[in-house]
């Protein structure tokens, strides 16, 4: 799915819950270029990252 019309409301959802700003948040959406099942539009795939600092 296309998420490019998403991702300003996913980024002010996350922010709520992780009671951050908006502009903490970063969402990248990309493509595996057809290589794997990702590529080839069988699946999807998500990563999540966490810069955690004291």
């Amino acid at each position: 799915p296309k998420l490019k019309p998403h991702i300003t409301a996913m980024r002010d959802r996350l922010a709520t819950v992780l009671q951050v700003q908006p502009e903490q948040i970063g969402i990248k959406a990309t493509t595996n270029e057809k290589l794997g099942p990702e590529g080839r539009e069988e699946g999807i795939c998500a990563y999540a990252v966490a810069l955690l600092v004291q």
